[in-house]
């Protein structure tokens, strides 16, 4: 059974939206092996994001991961990365398709606003197995 890394991120546990993002992981039919709230440490983000340090809207990006709470765990499904990652749909919300999670509740940024977009999930078997080793370890 494939695994992957999943993160409800800060704007959505403001907005309470928690409750509605596991239903749908529940209703899909994926297991919740592991489950936790936490304030995400500094280097843990920076451990994560390494790929986009060099970017502009890095320091905006750290911002937001660390402005509150976000809820992190383990999916296990039949391949629950790739199907995980269509439910969240596209990672700009104004791109994510209605019935998407983004779709449904992420909101566009204004002007010079990060993209807060609800939740994140591994890309493949490798980013999977390396974020849950980062964030559970």
């Amino acid at each position: 059974m494939e695994k992957t890394f999943f993160m409800i991120k800060p704007d959505a546990v403001r907005r309470g939206l928690v409750g509605e993002v596991l239903s749908r992981i529940e209703k899909r039919g994926f297991t919740i092996e592991r489950l936790e709230l936490c304030q995400a440490k500094e280097a843990v983000l920076r451990e994560h994001y390494a790929a986009l340090t060099a970017e502009p809207f890095f320091s905006d990006l750290m911002a937001y991961m660390t402005s509150g709470p976000l809820l992190i765990g383990v999916l296990a499904g039949n391949d629950v990365i790739a199907s995980w990652r269509l439910m969240m749909g596209a990672t700009k919300p104004q791109e994510a398709l209605p019935g998407t999670i983004r779709g449904d509740f992420a909101q566009a940024p204004s002007a010079g606003q990060s993209i807060e977009n609800i939740v994140h999930g591994s890309d493949s078997d490798g980013s999977a197995a390396r974020e849950i080793s980062l964030w559970f370890s």
